[in-house]
């Protein structure tokens, strides 16, 4: 089997858990044995971390798999799929690794299962360099759920860094295929809301704090909209450890979410939490794409796998996205085209990242 092995270089362009993540997912959906080199070889700690061997994991149980070279630190695998199935999995990073990242490895396979799939994954519900549990709730699933499925997320208990132990259980159903989308109108913001929330040993007044200094770094630029950031203290029995964060979301008239988020730490003023996510918002409100940074890459797969043309209008294309599509094309027969967007506005810097997927037909159903 080997000679039909896809070789995947693990220290190309963004050079981290992403390409595992998107290489791994669509090796198990397409049925393509894949080794992997270089894992993460610019990393100050290269190889394998904790999340992405629970990642690999995962996708391996799903699809009765054989994985070689599961340890931490390796810096090569090699995984032959085998055929998803549907059920109860569990994935545990035993750290602080994101649920966010393990979910985002298995959801585009579990969608192409025999049967319903249930999904408890375990970690760090808000960790650094991830999205938080809250993007995903109230971005990612309103957005994603427009290529034609749709899932539940139930957040059983919140876990913070450095110690982890959040539990989010995911529900979905299988789908015969996935529709295209076109995300390209905009619209104008309609309303912006959103959540600061402490936990554990951290007192109420830090989300208020949070809140506060978001609301008045939007003022600035967005002046006639009623701002809603609900300041919150997570209950003891579902949070582990102490935390804390904000996230805030802007809706269009089109149907559009951009979010901005940002988590505290020891000795960052909250203040400070809470100016940092407002800018992000306005960030991506100023480029007049129809998602935010944090979307852009986790849409390529889906646009990948589904059925006709999708387009959507995106700020500058990060290299997260430019990373995803990368290897969704050289795995998938999906062929991307990214144009600069002839806008109205010339101060906008937006794209169209146009997709002809391949429309992957789940062979179970």
């Amino acid at each position: 089997m080997d000679g039909d092995r896809v070789e995947i270089d693990g220290g190309i362009m963004e050079g981290g858990g992403q390409i595992l993540r998107v290489s791994t997912a669509l090796s198990c959906l397409l049925g393509l044995p894949i080794r992997v080199r270089r894992i993460r070889a610019g990393r100050s700690q290269p190889g394998l971390r904790p999340q992405h061997l629970s990642g690999l994991e995962v996708i391996r149980d799903l699809c009765d798999g054989k994985l070689t070279g599961g340890e931490i630190g390796s810096t090569e695998i090699t995984f032959t799929p085998g055929k998803i199935k549907g059920g109860t999995h569990v994935a545990d990073t035993k750290t602080a690794g994101s649920v966010c990242l393990l979910m985002q490895v298995a959801m585009p396979c579990v969608l192409f299962a025999a049967s319903p799939s249930e999904l408890h994954l375990k970690g760090g519900t808000n960790a650094e360099m991830a999205p938080q549990i809250d993007y995903t709730v109230m971005v990612f699933k309103p957005i994603v759920e427009k290529f034609n499925f749709t899932f539940n997320c139930d957040i059983k208990k919140r876990g913070y860094y450095p110690q982890g132990g959040g539990e989010v259980v995911i529900r979905m159903s299988p789908v015969k295929e996935l529709s295209s989308i076109n995300l390209t109108e905009r619209g104008t913001v309609t309303k912006i809301y959103g959540r600061a929330f402490v936990a554990g040993a951290l007192p109420i007044k830090l989300a208020k704090d949070m809140s506060s200094a978001a609301v008045r770094c939007i003022r600035k630029e967005i002046r006639d909209l009623y701002i809603n950031i609900q300041p919150v203290r997570e209950p003891d029995d579902q949070a582990v450890g102490t935390g804390s964060g904000i996230i805030i979301v802007a809706e269009t008239s089109t149907g559009c979410l951009l979010a901005g988020s940002s988590l505290g730490k020891r000795g960052k003023n909250s203040d400070k939490v809470g100016i940092e996510a407002a800018e992000i918002l306005l960030k991506n409100l100023k480029h007049g794409g129809t998602v935010d940074d944090s979307l852009q890459d986790q849409l390529i797969i889906f646009m990948a796998l589904a059925k006709g043309v999708s387009r959507v209008k995106s700020g500058p294309i990060t290299l997260h996205t430019q990373t995803a599509i990368h290897f969704a094309e050289q795995l998938t027969k999906a062929k991307f085209t990214v144009t600069k967007s002839e806008d109205e506005d010339p101060s906008n810097d937006t794209y169209i990242i146009e997709c002809q997927g391949v429309g992957m037909i789940n062979p179970n159903l």
